[in-house]
């Protein structure tokens, strides 16, 4: 028998030997830098380790499952930096790192910023919080990955606050010093020289760091997505348009706003309840109030025989009036945020007391999401970093994963019902790519909206720019425009309950760019599938298109004795368009613009709306008018579309399929779809469809070839429209 427990013994112990030996090391050099060990642990994707990195991280907490299959479909590039010029020191506790740059290079990511989408030459404290109007690093997600034209990404997994200074330093001993320039005589000179480096502070004694190389800078953000499981793929009823209703609606309010939207022949497939559904919040109880309330169940089920679907909003800090409260109370933070306690979601003690809460009260009975507020900032409202978990977890720590924790906690629910949902979030990080909520804020820019849209494809997240209210009915079309062509349809009515209608003289257009919304179902469906299954955001940066140019124009500020003593430069950066999709271009509008100037990609680009040539790789100027966002076709592209509807296909409806081709060579397009409600997909109950067009003799002709026909939910006879005229159809 001890021979036995011996030899069990040499086994663990040569088992150990074997995981260390293949975990990424270190060693020191002379200067004292750490010189990093690089190991390949999928194909194109290097880890390291500088020091000894910590026990709660970003991906640790996210769990991440990379999909080793996908990414194995993509080319398996080489070390794509120089190894010997990645530096990495521990001085004082602290994680210093060094990654180099050249001089050409542009940068994109570092987290969901508002105003920006070049990085290069910024400082950044990337840091779980509110944004509040600077592009400083406190942010909704602040996801510590960068991506590079050089086609190469950077990932730092640690769960701090982490200061990056994307080519802002200049070291004495650089390798490509900047030019000397003297100031009195030279025009030359500048406030901030070329910087050779990406430099990384990140305050703990070890971190991980990951590289992702690609062909192009999509590949990088590909690989980086199926790193982290690829992308979510929502509901189809989550595509649809919702209503968030004000904040004291009680069940008989929304079940009038339900009516109104029927009324207004308007789309509607899930309504928004706000705080008032509580017996108490701020903080919560998550359990129902009984006046407004009285029956919940009854209230979820009348809803869902409309195809109306409810989403509750919550923030997850318990209050003393809560059931849960005795039992969670030791389970939860040292500190409260408006009274109630954080629950320690680190633990699998506290998540298991809230699962048993929440499905008896909200998912058994028919609750189809959540709204997940406040796990963000500011510094005043949370828990502040001295505060302490039973996890021994630190404050900070838990403020950079607590969004990226009640995403998981809750998706976890749902999965086990086998029922997808589609909610919100106020903050994420690195790891939360295939949860499926998106990203919002209080915040009211529309231009910065657009630009964190289109940031948030660099660093694997989703963000909505909702709509709240409007200062008139043009600005009100121009918002929702927007959010139609965003991964949320919403209008957030919770404090002043605007309606879709509330200005009347717009009422029309505002419905024909939901219905709009609503016809496109199978080609966002599928732009989403992509996003699952190859990691292709569906909404993503020009930057991102191949054949596109992305370098920025620096503009030198003029100098002034008090608003820019130094000259500071600018950049004149490519901003507010965006592809939708493989072959949409998304030109959103802006109050009090009549016009705008759009930068078109490499090929050949056509008007959705007519099909008439626009031009090619050229910059051109559009006058749409209101009722119209400008949307643009690639040469050879097909939409699939639907007809108008207000709400969602249910699962086994067939319904007719309108596909339009654009331009005069042929195309093709493969057609996701599925049940739209489970996950059965993963079982391979999911259709992938070719949809072909040819041209023989100046002549078009349309194809449909499905794999999987039990799983295809459309007419096979497909209705085919050739919208560009100079073309013969067939």
């Amino acid at each position: 028998m001890i021979r036995k427990q011996t030899s069990k013994l040499w086994y663990y112990f040569l088992l150990l030997l074997i995981v260390m030996a293949c975990q990424p090391s270190s060693e020191i050099t002379q200067n004292g830098s750490e010189r990093l060990q690089w190991v390949e642990i999928h194909p194109g994707v290097w880890k390291a380790s500088a020091g000894q990195p910590q026990d709660i991280t970003l991906l640790k907490a996210a769990e991440i499952q990379p999909d080793l299959p996908a990414i194995e479909k993509l080319s398996s590039p080489g070390f794509p930096l120089e190894r010997s010029k990645i530096n990495a020191r521990i001085i004082d506790g602290k994680v210093y790192l060094r990654f180099p740059l050249e001089r050409e290079e542009e940068l994109f990511g570092l987290g969901l910023q508002y105003k920006s989408h070049h990085q290069r030459g910024r400082i950044y404290n990337l840091r779980a919080d509110h944004y509040g109007g600077r592009d400083d690093g406190r942010t909704h997600a602040p996801v510590p990955f960068y991506v590079s034209t050089r086609g190469y990404g950077v990932l730092i997994d640690a769960a701090r606050y982490i200061t990056v200074y994307a080519g802002t330093g200049v070291r004495v001993n650089a390798d490509h010093p900047p030019t000397l320039y003297d100031r009195n005589t030279d025009k030359e000179w500048a406030a901030q020289p070329y910087s050779d480096a990406v430099e990384i502070l990140v305050p703990a004694d070890g971190t991980d760091i990951y590289i992702f190389g690609g062909r192009s800078m999509l590949e990088v953000v590909q690989r980086y997505n199926l790193f982290n499981g690829g992308g979510v793929l929502p509901p189809k009823w989550g595509l649809g348009f919702t209503q968030r209703v004000p904040t004291l609606f009680s069940a008989s309010d929304i079940e009038q706003e339900v009516r109104d939207f029927e009324a207004h022949n308007f789309p509607l497939d899930f309504v928004g309840v706000e705080p008032g559904w509580h017996s108490m919040a701020y903080p919560c109880t998550f359990q129902w109030d009984k006046k407004r309330f009285p029956d919940p169940e009854r209230f979820l089920n009348g809803l869902l025989e409309k195809g109306v679907r409810v989403n509750l909003w919550l923030n997850p800090y318990v209050s003393p009036a809560s059931s849960l409260y005795p039992e969670i109370k030791p389970l939860s933070g040292s500190h409260t945020v408006w009274n109630g306690v954080v629950p320690d979601l680190t633990l699998i003690e506290a998540r298991s007391l809230l699962r048993k809460h929440f499905i008896d009260h909200h998912l058994s009975i028919g609750v189809s999401g959540y709204k997940i507020d406040e796990v963000d900032g500011f510094d005043q409202w949370l828990w502040p970093d001295v505060a302490t978990f039973p996890s021994g977890t630190t404050g900070e720590e838990m403020r950079q994963i607590y969004g990226t924790l009640v995403q998981k906690t809750t998706a976890e629910w749902y999965k086990e019902k086998n029922q997808r949902t589609y909610g919100l979030v106020r903050a994420a990080n690195a790891g939360t790519n295939s949860l499926p909520y998106v990203i919002y804020n209080d915040y009211y820019s529309h231009k910065d909206f657009v630009t964190a849209l289109i940031n948030s494809s660099f660093i694997g997240v989703l963000w909505t720019p909702e709509v709240r209210a409007s200062n008139s009915s043009e600005e009100w079309l121009r918002r929702m425009q927007s959010v139609c062509f965003s991964p949320m349809a919403m209008l957030n009515a919770w404090a002043d309950g605007t309606r879709p209608w509330s200005f009347i003289e717009v009422e029309d257009e505002v419905r024909e760019v939901a219905r709009l919304r609503m016809q496109l179902l199978p080609y966002i469906y599928t732009a989403f599938a992509r996003y699952k299954y190859e990691g292709i955001p569906p909404f993503r940066a020009m930057q991102l298109v191949e054949g596109f140019s992305t370098r920025a124009e620096q503009v030198k500020g003029q100098l002034d004795g008090t608003t820019n003593p130094y000259g500071t430069a600018t950049s004149k950066e490519i901003r507010y368009q965006y592809m939708m999709g493989e072959a949409m271009l998304v030109t959103p509008m802006f109050t009090g613009e009549r016009s705008r100037q759009i930068i078109l990609p490499k090929g050949r680009w056509y008007d959705f709306y007519t099909g008439e040539l626009v031009g090619e790789e050229e910059i051109i100027t559009v006058t749409p008018g209101l009722d119209k966002i400008p949307l643009f076709v690639k040469e050879g592209g097909i939409i699939p579309m639907i007809a108008a509807r207000n709400q969602m296909p249910k699962p086994g409806e067939i319904l007719p399929l309108e596909v339009r081709h654009y331009g005069e060579i042929a195309g093709e397009f493969r057609l996701y779809d599925d049940d739209g409600t489970t996950f059965d997909y993963e079982l391979g109950n999911r259709s992938w469809t070719a949809l072909k067009v040819e041209n023989a003799d100046n002549q078009l002709k349309g194809s449909l070839q499905t794999d999987k026909a039990d799983f295809f939910n459309y007419k096979k006879e497909v209705h085919w429209k050739f919208m560009t005229k100079s073309s013969s159809a067939h």
